[in-house]
């Protein structure tokens, strides 16, 4: 006899042209009583494939669209005598077991629960950048704020909890278009100027449309808000005011920026990472070296959305194989391309540089 859960949980979420996640998704969130989906306008079979899952659907067009209208109109179909919420989107699976930690983790005082979330995974399947998120909570109190980039707030005195043993993997369909994210940032800064979160956003934004002038300025702004504490996104906001100084070939600017980088946040990698990078693409394989081996000093990863792939996998290393072959370190750069190829035994052009430095030994 299945044992009698003692919540009622029920997960919600948005969609719009989902159709190949849907059984996928279905059958990750099987552990929930009932699946509550506010559809915003599909054109394909999205709407058709949930209902027959067993999900409750309503379609309704967001005009103009907002993330955070879309997130309240699909948190109001959820039943007010819910006791969990868990909000997800159909490009993200839960494993297994989620129903039973969350009912072990959960008591009345609790109004949201963090968990460990996978935003991206590397070409052999590993999580590549790794935060906790915090989109199960309580029913009543919450509502999403923000037209993008959208957050939960709670009207009172949040007791929050933290765990490992739940997480959700997020697989993207990278063919969908983010280009609604920069004019939808622009007006959530227009709303409130003084959020530093999406201020950052939307400097970052700027950086990856090409705006490179717009980044900086923004980023600056960023840096100036009284909010703006974290060190961490600090950091970052650096590091792409830097990124956008070398874009424009203005050198030394990205290597004050990378120098402030490094002093806000000594303990992470990406700073010194970056530094490496710049000095490796101009050729400067001393200084690059120097910066490299600094970061490899740095052994902890912290648990958080700055984290940049390319500073934990093989990256470094195949940056230093180059460095010290152009340093005239043969013995030194075959070792540490040694160490590229663990990561990605498979790559013809460490392949090639492998047999290159061993005829120069």
């Amino acid at each position: 006899m299945r044992k009698k859960n003692k919540y009622k949980v029920c997960v919600y979420a948005i969609s719009k042209n989902e159709e190949k996640f849907v059984d996928r998704w279905m059958d990750s969130i099987s552990e929930a009583d009932n699946v509550y989906v506010l559809d915003t306008g599909s054109t394909d079979k999205t709407v058709a494939k949930l209902k027959k899952r067993g999900a409750i659907v309503k379609t309704e067009v967001i005009s103009p669209w907002r993330f955070d209208v879309a997130r309240n109109k699909s948190l109001e179909l959820v039943p007010e005598d819910t006791d969990i919420c868990v909000c997800m989107d159909i490009d993200e699976v839960i494993e297994p077991g989620w129903r039973e930690v969350l009912e072990k983790l959960w008591d009345d005082n609790i109004t949201r629960l963090r968990y460990n979330y996978n935003w991206s995974f590397d070409d052999y399947g590993n999580p590549a950048v790794n935060f906790y998120i915090e989109k199960m909570h309580s029913r009543k109190g919450y509502k999403w704020t923000h037209p993008v980039h959208e957050v939960l707030e709670y009207d009172g005195i949040e007791k929050s909890l933290t765990t490992d043993e739940i997480t959700i993997n997020h697989y993207p369909d990278n063919t969908k278009s983010r280009g609604s994210y920069l004019p939808l940032l622009e007006l959530s800064v227009k709303e409130n100027p003084e959020d530093d979160r999406n201020m950052h956003y939307l400097g970052r934004e700027y950086m990856y449309y090409k705006k490179y002038n717009e980044c900086i300025d923004t980023l600056i702004k960023h840096l100036k808000l009284k909010s703006a504490t974290w060190k961490d996104e600090r950091s970052a906001s650096m590091r792409f005011i830097a990124r956008s100084y070398k874009a424009l070939d203005r050198l030394d600017e990205a290597r004050l920026w990378l120098s402030k980088a490094r002093n806000e946040t000594p303990y992470l990698r990406e700073p010194y990472v970056e530094s490496g990078m710049l000095e490796y693409e101009i050729g400067n394989y001393l200084e690059a070296e120097k910066y490299l081996l600094m970061a490899l000093e740095i052994n902890e990863k912290y648990k958080n959305y700055i984290n940049e792939p390319f500073c934990y996998d093989g990256t470094i290393y195949d940056l230093l194989s180059i460095c010290e072959y152009n340093l005239g370190k043969i013995a030194e750069s075959l070792y540490y391309l040694d160490i590229a190829l663990e990561f990605d035994p498979n790559n013809e052009r460490l392949i090639k540089n492998k047999e290159i430095i061993e005829n120069n030994k």
